[in-house]
C-alpha cells in the first residue's frame, strides 16, 4: 500500500535540499512532501485523477499526492493529440487534470504548486485501487488503461534494488519521459522508494547526462547510441556504477562502444507496462549483449511451448510485480493470461542454459516463419547492426508465395550495397536467417521511446 510503496519518503529518512532536480530546479524530499500532501487534500475522494506528465517537479509533486490521497493516478503524455488525449481522460474517468491545460475535453484542470504545504492525508491506500493506470501505446488498437498496483510498484522497485545494489548513497541520472514506466516508475518512485537522489536532466542530452555526476544511468538506446557518438560526453560516465539500458534492445555495437569509452559494460533488464520490470541483468552478474539477465525475486518466467521447436517462443510470467487488469476491458484480461494464470508478453525470448533470457522481438511482428524456419527479428537486427556501415536496423517478415515469409531489412547505411549486406549476415548467423531483400531508408519511423514502428515499414 501506499505507505510501504513511500516509506522511504514518509519515514523520516536523510534528506538534502537538492535530493530532486529536475532541469536544474531542486527541491528537498520534505518540500515534495509538503507539497504532494496539498495535493492529497485537494483530491480526496476522487475516482481518479489525471496528471499532464511533462518532465518537471510539478509532476513529481501530483503523482506523489495521488498515491498518499489512494486515488489512483493516469499520466497523461504531454505532446498526446486530441484524439489520444480525449480517450485516455474518459477511459479513465479522472474527475480533475493535474497540471492540465484549459481545453482538456471538459475535465476539470487544477495547477500545481511546488510552494504550497500541507499535513499528510491521514488515510491510507485501498488495496483493491490502483495506484497507477497506465495506457499501452495502442500498436494494436485504442490504448488500454493498465492497472498497476501499490504493492506491484513496490515488489518491481525492492527487487531492482536488490539486484542493482541501490541505495541511498547513489544518484540516479535520467532524461526519460513521466509517463512510462521506465521514466515515472523506475525513475522517480524509484529513487524515493530507495531515499537515493535523483536528477532529472529535462531533456537526455549526451552534455547533460556527462554533466550530471551521477552513479546510475537509466536510458533508452536512442539516448545511449547519442551518447557513444560524443566520445567526450561517455568518457565522463567512467565514474559511475551502473549503466542501465531499457525500453528496447540495446544494438551489440552501442553496448561494445559504450565499454570502451565508459570503462564498464552496460546493463539490460525486460519489462511491460503490464508487467513492469521482471528481469534484469545484476550488478554483480555477467553482461552480455542481447541478454537481458534473470527473473527478479519472486519472478517466474517460461517459454511457451512450441509446436515445431526452434527453441524460442513467447515469454510467459508469473510473480508480484504484474498488473491486475486492463480497465474496463475483463475480456481483454482474460486473453492476456493462460489458462493457469500467467501473463502472456507476447514477446519471444530464448532462454540460456545459464537462465539468461533473450528477448528476439514481438510475436505479432518479430517473429518470422519463414521456409519452415521460426527466426527472431531482433537476432538479424543485430547482426546488421555489426557493420560498420549500418546505423539502424529493423527486420521484418513479408508474405511470400513460397517460403510463407520472407526477411525483409530496412536499414539507414551508407557506402555498402544490398548484396553486401545479405552475405554479411548469412555469414554470422545461419544461412536460413539471411534477409532476401534490403531497403536503405534516410530514417527509421520510431515512437516516443525509440522503437522502430515496424507496421509503418511494410508499405515502404
Amino acid at each position: 500500500m501506499t505507505a510501504a510503496l513511500l516509506s522511504s519518503l514518509t519515514g523520516g529518512a536523510a534528506d538534502r535540499p537538492d535530493a530532486l532536480s529536475f532541469a536544474g530546479r531542486t527541491l528537498s524530499r520534505e518540500d515534495l512532501l509538503g507539497a504532494a500532501g496539498a495535493v492529497a487534500h485537494r483530491i480526496a475522494g476522487a475516482a481518479s485523477v489525471a496528471v499532464r506528465a511533462t518532465p518537471t517537479a510539478e509532476t513529481a509533486v501530483a503523482v506523489v499526492g495521488g498515491l498518499l490521497a489512494g486515488v489512483p493516478v493516469v499520466p497523461l503524455p504531454p505532446d498526446a493529440g486530441p484524439v489520444e488525449r480525449r480517450h485516455i481522460l474518459r477511459d479513465s474517468g479522472a474527475e480533475l487534470v493535474l497540471g492540465g491545460e484549459p481545453e482538456d475535453d471538459g475535465v476539470a484542470t487544477a495547477p500545481v504548486d511546488v510552494r504550497e504545504r500541507a499535513d499528510l492525508p491521514a488515510r491510507t491506500a485501498d488495496p483493491d485501487r490502483p495506484a497507477l493506470i497506465l495506457y499501452t501505446s495502442g500498436t494494436t488498437g485504442a490504448p488500454k488503461g493498465v492497472l498497476i498496483p501499490h504493492d506491484a510498484i513496490t515488489a518491481c522497485l525492492d527487487g531492482l534494488a536488490e539486484v542493482w545494489q541501490w541505495t541511498a548513497e547513489d544518484t540516479l541520472v535520467h532524461g526519460l519521459p513521466l509517463f512510462h514506466v521506465h521514466g515515472l516508475v523506475l525513475g522517480v518512485l524509484g529513487a524515493l522508494r530507495t531515499g537515493s537522489r535523483l536528477v532529472h536532466t529535462g531533456r537526455p542530452t549526451p552534455e547533460a547526462y556527462a554533466a550530471a555526476g551521477g552513479s546510475l544511468y537509466f536510458g533508452v538506446p536512442t539516448v545511449w547510441s547519442r551518447i557513444v557518438r560524443e566520445p567526450a560526453a561517455a568518457r565522463r560516465l567512467a565514474g559511475a556504477r551502473l549503466l542501465v539500458s531499457g525500453s528496447a534492445a540495446l544494438p551489440a555495437p552501442v553496448f561494445r562502444e559504450l565499454e570502451a569509452l565508459t570503462g564498464q559494460r552496460p546493463v539490460e533488464r525486460y519489462g511491460m507496462t503490464e508487467t513492469l520490470i521482471t528481469v534484469a541483468a545484476r550488478a554483480d552478474g555477467e553482461r552480455v549483449p542481447g541478454r537481458v539477465g534473470v527473473p527478479l525475486p519472486g519472478t517466474r518466467t517460461r517459454i511457451a511451448e512450441v509446436e515445431d521447436g526452434g527453441g524460442i517462443g513467447e515469454l510467459e510470467v508469473s510473480g508480484p510485480t504484474l498488473f491486475s487488469g486492463y480497465l474496463g476491458r475483463p475480456e481483454d484480461t482474460a486473453r492476456a493470461h493462460t489458462a493457469d494464470g500467467w501473463f502472456r508478453t507476447g514477446d519471444i525470448a530464448a532462454l540460456d542454459p545459464d537462465g539468461t533470457h533473450r528477448i528476439v522481438g514481438r510475436a505479432s511482428t518479430d517473429l518470422i516463419k519463414s521456409g519452415g524456419y521460426r527466426i527472431g527479428a531482433g537476432e538479424v537486427e543485430n547482426a546488421l547492426l555489426d557493420h560498420p556501415a549500418v546505423a539502424e536496423a529493423a527486420v521484418v517478415g513479408l508474405p511470400h508465395d513460397d517460403l510463407g515469409q520472407e526477411i525483409v531489412a530496412y536499414v539507414v547505411a551508407e557506402g555498402v550495397t544490398e548484396r553486401a549486406l545479405i552475405d554479411f549476415v548469412a555469414g554470422q548467423l545461419s544461412v536460413h536467417k539471411r534477409p532476401r531483400r534490403v531497403r536503405f531508408l534516410e530514417a527509421l519511423p520510431r515512437n516516443a521511446m525509440g522503437k522502430p514502428q515496424k507496421k509503418l515499414l511494410e508499405g515502404l
